[in-house]
């Protein structure tokens, strides 16, 4: 895979990077988190975290999984600094990781869950030419709706680097999109403001300035960095473009709401089998 200009850092060796995925992916298989994989490809080796994602993303295409679309990590400063990183990240969206509000999300399909709240925005145009401004990042988002990120972590006890988190797709695990479809010109992304609350009992709350400062800044990144990486944005796809605000763990069955100004509510229900 092509790697970003700009990331000129030691990689990996082959055989690294493909034992890392080994690993993740019998995690995912098993249901029983792995051990960090900075050890084999380094904590903050960037080019080689996205390497391991990649061998992941071509398995899970192989064995029929489809891409709608990517997610943003990493957008809050406070994060980025404990990471010890000064950018986001990004992971793939597959099909079946789409969860329709009314639909119960069994926890056994995860294996340690946080959610959180954001803005998706789904594209009306490619990403892939031109020179990506704010004014053409603007003008090819379709519509943007509430959504809920099920994040997760294939990693015990979430004990993870920058590197870690990258190879195991951005710590991807479900997401759920709200039903209200807003265009751009209908609300301001930077000044919308997010509750999120379980069971009825809020648990976070935020703006779209804890995004990046503007969950469109985090939908250029996005653009820019998975153009250099050879995957641009399609028009249809789905952009997760970052937290509102804190996550929350889930650690029983319950349902989760979040409310945010201009784009309305996204709810889900985790259930036990």
């Amino acid at each position: 895979m092509p790697t970003p200009s700009g990331l000129d850092r030691r990689t990996a060796t082959a055989d690294a990077t493909t034992l890392a995925a080994d690993l993740l992916s019998a995690a995912a298989r098993s249901r029983t988190p792995c051990a960090p994989v900075r050890d084999l490809i380094g904590a903050d080796d960037v080019a080689a975290a996205y390497a391991v994602q990649e061998l992941l993303t071509v398995e899970r295409i192989e064995a029929g999984a489809e891409v709608v679309g990517r997610k943003v990590g990493l957008t809050s400063p406070a994060v980025q600094r404990q990471l010890g990183v000064d950018q986001p990240d990004f992971g793939v969206l597959f099909d079946d990781m789409h969860y329709r509000q009314g639909t119960p999300v069994p926890l056994s399909r995860l294996l340690q869950p946080k959610v959180e709240a954001e803005i998706a925005f789904v594209l009306a145009q490619d990403l892939a030419d031109g020179p990506l401004d704010a004014q053409q990042i603007r003008g090819a988002v379709d519509y943007a709706v509430a959504a809920l990120e099920i994040v997760d972590s294939r990693i015990a006890g979430w004990d993870i680097t920058f590197g870690d988190t990258v190879a195991d797709n951005a710590s991807s695990g479900l997401f759920v999109l709200g039903t209200e479809r807003r265009p751009l010109d209908s609300f301001d992304p930077v000044s919308v403001r997010m509750r999120m609350a379980i069971d009825g009992v809020g648990v976070s709350t935020g703006t779209g300035a804890a995004c990046l400062g503007d969950p469109l800044r985090a939908l250029a990144w996005l653009a820019r960095t998975t153009r250099e990486f050879g995957r641009p944005l399609r028009a249809g796809q789905i952009v997760l473009s970052g937290a509102l605000g804190p996550m929350a763990p889930i650690e029983a069955p319950g349902t989760v709401t979040a409310d945010i100004t201009g784009l309305g509510s996204v709810t889900t229900t985790f259930i036990q089998e």
